[in-house]
């Protein structure tokens, strides 16, 4: 255990400021080296950082519920228990699987379960957004898995240029393209639909800001993005927001096993510290296959893909990332460890693609605001979501045919962390998040999926087609 108090993150005040930063690629290219008794009922009702969308459209303000802030940071669920305390014993192993930069319309828009496009008599979206002129630009369907030359922005401009303070009209102006309006479907990602078709899909799942990779990574690994709205990447090593700051000290505080299973690139070196002070816990991904097949998975794991190549962020071929989640899946379903995990397939956020639900209000995280200009804040003190990503929670615990249409952020994985093991939450908006268990019956006499479903394989890609994708167009931002 290491000696920090056990306190939120947050409430320890406000961090320096960052020193001068690196761009994410060139980061990610010198980064690509390191390797060397609780029941279900009981505790699903932990809720009140997020509100949900009431009737609305493209060019239409939503109605919207502002969020109640029930708690602060450094609350435990369970305040009476000390903590630590195992509060979820029919889980042992949680994983998260984030890819990148794809919507839930963009992915599940056509899956036929959950809140997808509208269709129309001939079974096509009626979902459209207004071009330059004016007209509508309907969402059609993507011409290659290899994103060729698609122009889609994430930014915090662009992001908030499609929000357009909720009207949700902006994705094809303001990024001066179509593409955003672009989806795939079932012929393009067999093995995602029959994944959202088996486990429960999350169908209110919002990416934690309107921005990039970074800054949502950040969300879901301290809470917070401590004012970063882009990829770029603090240089000092000693760098550190106040107490724990991270979900791993907070782990490695009580006792709990955690490991960062990556490729090219460990999202947790986004608090550049951890390497040095956890750097046993960075395996590359090897390492996780090995544990899933000896059932030796932590308490928590991330596990990442390559970010150069299968991510699915464009310009690559969507189907190798798919590839990539279907063995991480497959890897954990085969586990001896399967019967008391709980794995997240998710998205960082929605790369530029076009979502027919925006954005809602949620628990700003702490005081720290977003790094730009007051011109371009928006009224977004992160005190708005991103857009909805797709999301399905795997587990032998899941509940069947079930869709959860309750609102998450990437911060409800904190809070799944922390309600299992009675922890304090790092920032005021995981304090108050949703926890993920309406998707599990933790108290079926049997697990649901105890014997794993068979699922759809992902199409094979071969190298000649990923290299092909890699050439059509620059790398997305």
């Amino acid at each position: 255990m290491g000696s920090r108090p056990p306190v939120g993150g947050h409430d320890a005040g406000e961090p320096p400021p960052d020193p001068p930063r690196l761009g994410r690629r060139t980061f990610l290219l010198g980064a690509a080296g390191l390797g060397a008794a609780g029941t279900g009922v009981a505790l699903a009702g932990c809720s009140g950082g997020l509100a949900a969308p009431r009737a609305g459209g493209p060019g239409t303000v939503p109605v919207l519920t502002k969020p109640t802030v029930r708690f602060r940071a450094g609350h435990r669920p369970f305040p009476h228990r000390p903590a630590g305390t195992d509060m979820l014993p029919q889980i042992r192993h949680i994983v998260v699987l984030m890819m990148e930069n794809h919507s839930f319309d963009n992915y599940f828009g056509m899956l036929g379960r959950g809140d997808g496009f509208t269709l129309g008599s001939d079974g096509r979206p009626t979902n459209a957004n207004p071009g330059p002129g004016g007209s509508p630009v309907v969402a059609y369907p993507a011409s290659s898995v290899c994103q060729d030359g698609v122009e889609v922005s994430q930014s915090w401009v662009v992001s908030h240029g499609s929000w357009n303070h909720g009207r949700n009209d902006g994705f094809v102006t303001a990024k001066g393209s179509n593409d955003p309006m672009a989806y795939f479907g079932q012929k393009d990602l067999p093995f995602y639909y029959s994944l959202g078709r088996t486990f429960p899909l999350c169908d209110r799942w919002f990416s934690s800001t309107m921005a990039q990779t970074y800054p949502n990574r950040r969300f879901l690994i301290a809470g917070s993005a401590f004012g970063l709205v882009d990829d770029s990447y603090p240089q000092a090593t000693s760098y550190r927001p106040g107490g724990f700051g991270t979900v791993f000290e907070l782990l490695d505080h009580y006792g709990i096993t955690w490991r960062d299973y990556h490729t090219t690139l460990a999202s947790g070196l986004l608090f550049p510290y951890l390497a040095t002070s956890d750097a046993g816990n960075f395996k590359l991904i090897g390492q996780f296959f090995s544990d899933a097949a000896s059932g030796r998975l932590p308490g928590f794991s991330l596990v990442e893909p390559n970010y150069q190549t299968g991510s699915e962020e464009n310009p690559q071929d969507i189907q190798e990332g798919e590839a990539f989640a279907a063995s991480v899946v497959d890897a954990v379903m085969r586990s001896p460890a399967w019967p008391s995990t709980v794995l997240v397939w998710l998205y960082d956020e929605h790369g530029g693609y076009y979502d027919h639900v925006p954005p809602v209000p949620a628990v700003p995280p702490d005081h720290i605001l977003p790094d730009v200009p007051a011109s371009e804040l928006d009224g977004d003190h992160y005190s708005w979501t991103g857009f909805r990503v797709p999301a399905v929670v795997v587990s032998p615990w899941a509940k069947r045919d079930y869709v959860s249409h309750v609102v998450k952020d990437h911060t409800s994985i904190l809070k799944l962390v922390e309600t299992k093991w009675n922890l304090p939450a790092l920032s005021d908006r995981d304090a108050n998040a949703t926890n993920l268990l309406d998707t599990l019956d933790l108290t079926a006499r049997r697990p649901p999926f105890l014997v794993p479903p068979s699922l759809t394989a992902a199409p094979a890609v071969s190298a000649a087609e990923d290299a092909l994708c890699q050439s059509l167009s620059p790398p997305g931002s």
